[in-house]
């Protein structure tokens, strides 16, 4: 565990939409007791939006994905749990920033659990990516960036609080300190 004062790299969950990147994020937080980011909140705000779905249909992808970027690059924070969006990994210069300071965590989700979670109609969930796009379109056009820039990759889990404890234990088990 962390001591008191001691700065502690964040740790940055990536991964494809539907991996309860923000729900298994605000578990293991709670488990390490650091702060908790959900990066789509941010959009939202920063767009000043209701929703992400409502940030995405206004702007368009290349814009959402410009504003993705911009507020990851503008994030300065530590000891924190960084629940990114699917799509994060298409900016080199967002993944960059976020990793001087953090652990990348690919959360694993094999395609035919995704689809399991997924509407059938893509653009409720706000996937930032064109229409004609599948979603094995998607995930193929982003398992190979996941890789990339994983420090750590986890299968996940049935349920947020078991993915949790196995993110905790893969780095506890590679040396990383909690």
């Amino acid at each position: 565990m962390q001591r008191i004062g001691e700065t502690m790299k964040n740790i940055i969950l990536i991964g494809m939409p539907g991996t309860g990147k923000s729900v298994v994020g605000r578990a293991l937080a709670e488990r390490l007791r650091y702060e908790f980011v959900d990066v789509d909140d941010l959009i939202i705000e920063a767009a000043g939006e209701e929703t992400l779905a409502d940030v995405l249909r206004k702007r368009g992808v290349n814009d959402f994905l410009s504003l993705e970027s911009k507020v990851a690059e503008t994030l300065n924070i530590e000891n924190t749990v960084i629940a990114t969006g699917g799509s994060m990994v298409l900016s080199d210069r967002a993944m960059s920033h976020l990793k001087e300071n953090g652990i990348a965590v690919w959360l694993e989700t094999p395609l035919s659990q995704i689809s399991q979670r997924m509407p059938d109609d893509l653009s409720d969930r706000a996937i930032a990516a064109p229409a004609n796009m599948t979603l094995r379109d998607i995930y193929e056009e982003r398992e190979g960036l996941y890789a990339q820039y994983a420090d750590l990759i986890v299968a996940s889990r049935d349920g947020e609080h078991a993915t949790a404890q196995q993110v905790e234990e893969v780095m506890r088990t590679v040396g990383m300190r909690l």
